[in-house]
């Protein structure tokens, strides 16, 4: 797992796959985009002056101490507000994510007063450039798109796949014998999600500026998945559903 060293600052209508190609990527290479990369090439980036509030975005910004501007914008790229409290809101993003204010964030936008948001549809996204990568240098890799989130009942972010194509999301690993020859019960990876994590450790959180990880010498199997996978159904998911009291 290697960082491409001395990536260039991406502007919007930037190349990405061209710049990515540049590199050299070999067959079975999984190459982990920082969010905020892929967001900057499509042009994701809003002014605030540019945007103006709605009633229900002065109601939270009130409730939640936020620029009514943000708020206004997390409420755009939201169907749903699950949580809003001082400095935070949770929300379910159109995507279908749960994550802190849909994922806006201004840090390493380029100028003050501006905010970026995620990709329109970053499985989209992640398909193209594996699509790209391929007719520049005719090579097979996979995309993994990712972003730091917190997590529920832990401190810290880590990486966590927003937009997937060329590799599996999720490994299914039920049926599969342990080492004492008894099958897996309900044991599913969420590999998209640990390759953004692993990668993450390399990308840095601040000034580091190593937003393009390759990640080379796993199973070379190239299969078809998307980030959507790595989404618990609402149905299955016990905790949005609300506890039983016990």
């Amino acid at each position: 797992m290697f960082a491409l060293a001395d990536f260039p600052a991406v502007r919007p209508g930037e190349d990405l796959a061209g710049l990515i190609a540049a590199y050299g990527p070999q067959a079975g290479d999984v190459i982990v985009i920082a969010q905020k990369v892929v967001s900057k090439a499509e042009g994701r980036i809003v002014a605030l002056e540019s945007v103006t509030p709605s009633a229900r975005a002065h109601e939270l910004a009130e409730q939640t101490g936020k620029d009514v501007r943000v708020v206004e914008l997390v409420l755009r790229e939201s169907t749903k507000v699950l949580r809003a409290r001082p400095g935070l809101m949770i929300v379910e993003h159109r995507l279908g994510y749960i994550m802190a204010n849909a994922g806006i964030d201004a840090s390493n936008v380029g100028a003050a007063d501006q905010v970026i948001l995620l990709p329109e549809d970053a499985d989209r996204s992640a398909r193209d450039l594996v699509a790209d990568i391929r007719a520049n240098t005719g090579t097979e890799v996979g995309v993994v798109i990712s972003d730091s989130w917190g997590r529920p009942w832990r401190l810290g972010t880590v990486g966590f796949a927003i937009g997937l194509a060329g590799i599996p999301a999720v490994v299914d690993m039920c049926g599969r014998p342990d080492l004492d020859g008894r099958p897996l019960q309900a044991t599913v990876i969420g590999r998209g999600d640990e390759l953004a994590t692993a990668a993450s450790l390399l990308m840095g959180q601040a000034d580091e500026g190593k937003p393009v990880v390759v990640i080379r010498g796993l199973d070379p199997s190239i299969g078809e998945g998307r980030a959507a996978d790595l989404i618990r159904p609402v149905e299955d998911d016990l905790f949005r559903q609300g506890g039983d009291g016990k």
